[in-house]
């Protein structure tokens, strides 16, 4: 696959079959996203491979409680109130096979590294035929010391990329994007 067929044509992907993904898959795309660049080269991430069923419902349903509570509804964006009011049958993961939580232990543009690191991610997987999505919404619950218990990581790491992958379900019709906006300065 050529990148920018990659990159053009890689979706965010909401439906999977129960076909579990490899260990060996899950690691390659671990090992494709520690090649993204980082400031000063500092690599401040950590990986959280989750494939136990039990718990990403467990971390399901506790987000959706952490977010009733949090949320303020009058400001939410639309696809965040849709997922509010979608009832006990949404699940927050798309009930994917499995969940690589990207995390990083803080510093300079500790975020943005981990946000490089996720698009490395996501990419690879694409290019591999699986599905990938980047659940925003799990975020604020895992950011929490009950979330951070759940998935096993110490007080000091921050949650930055909850991406589910798995083998996707059908086809993900493209997305349309605008022209972009550049301005020239010479």
């Amino acid at each position: 696959m050529e990148l920018m067929d990659a990159i053009k044509h890689r979706r965010s992907v909401r439906a999977f079959t129960d076909v579990p993904v490899a260990k060996e898959v899950l690691l390659g795309l671990v090992d494709a996203a520690i090649w993204a660049p980082s400031a000063n080269n500092t690599e401040n991430w950590h990986f959280t491979i989750i494939q136990n069923k039990a718990l990403l419902d467990r971390i399901s349903e506790a987000t959706k409680a952490h977010m009733q509570k949090v949320t303020d509804l009058a400001t939410a964006g639309t696809r965040v109130r849709q997922h509010l009011h979608a009832g006990p049958d949404f699940h927050v993961f798309y009930h994917a096979p499995a969940v690589i939580l990207i995390s990083t232990i803080g510093g300079d543009f500790a975020v943005e590294d981990a946000a490089l690191a996720a698009e490395n991610l996501m990419l690879a997987a694409h290019g591999q035929g699986l599905g990938t999505c980047w659940i925003g919404l799990a975020q604020k619950w895992l950011e929490t010391a009950e979330g951070k218990r759940a998935v096993e990581i110490g007080p000091r790491y921050i949650p930055v990329a909850p991406i589910i992958v798995g083998t996707p379900k059908g086809e993900t019709p493209p997305v349309p994007r605008k022209a972009p906006l550049a301005r020239w300065i010479d």
